[in-house]
């Protein structure tokens, strides 16, 4: 019943923060979806991702030899609908990686999506519609500039922004667990900005539904 009622909750602060074309304005991002990472977006989605709660919403198992083939298709819509946004995306195994740098996604520090993404997001919320059989992993990271600990909040802001705005745009949240790392797992050198540049980013992880 608690992780239902926070769910509930979780759905209210993102009705309550979209304006009228079902996008999530800046202040209601921080004053309803914010607000509720403090009790922790990734752990209400994520509490909510068991199989009884995937079976609830319609979302059934992926046949072993049916993966390959239906990540096949996922990543090749995927790919059309990106190219060109700055967002890259990348196979891993059955896996999908999309990797959106943080200089298109925020301002430097910010957690508040820029405008100019909306529309980036909205092309990969279509095509997650479209394969409901993948579960979706949103991970936040940053550089090393700053606290500990502030970057740890940061990469968990930027994660929790992305995952509700997927959310905002039909994505149903058993699907979905948000939460970030900080500065933890570097892609590049911290020494330079071009290094810095690449760890601040947040991923979107891909993952088929097979158990």
């Amino acid at each position: 019943m608690l992780k239902k009622a926070v769910v509930l909750a979780l759905v209210g602060g993102l009705a309550a923060g979209c304006t009228q074309d079902g996008r999530i304005s800046n202040t209601g991002a921080g004053a309803g979806i914010g607000t509720l990472l403090g009790a922790g977006i990734g752990a209400a989605v994520a509490g909510n991702r068991g199989e009884g709660a995937l079976i609830g919403a319609g979302i059934g198992l992926l046949a072993g030899g049916a993966v390959g083939y239906y990540m096949d298709r996922q990543e090749a819509e995927m790919r059309q609908k990106v190219a060109g946004t700055g967002i890259e995306v990348q196979r891993v195994g059955d896996n999908i990686k999309l990797i959106m740098p943080g200089g298109i996604t925020f301002r430097t520090g910010s957690s508040e999506i820029q405008p100019q993404f909306y529309n980036p997001l909205d092309q990969v919320a279509g095509v997650l519609q479209q394969y409901p059989q993948s579960l979706i992993d949103v991970v936040g990271h940053t550089d090393n500039v700053g606290s500990d600990q502030m970057n740890q909040q940061l990469s968990e802001r930027r994660a929790s922004s992305v995952a509700s705005y997927l959310m905002s745009r039909g994505v149903i949240a058993q699907r979905l667990n948000a939460y970030g790392v900080g500065e933890t797992q570097p892609v590049a050198d911290n020494a330079s900005d071009f290094g810095r540049q690449q760890n601040r980013r947040v991923e979107v992880i891909i993952r088929p539904y097979t158990s």
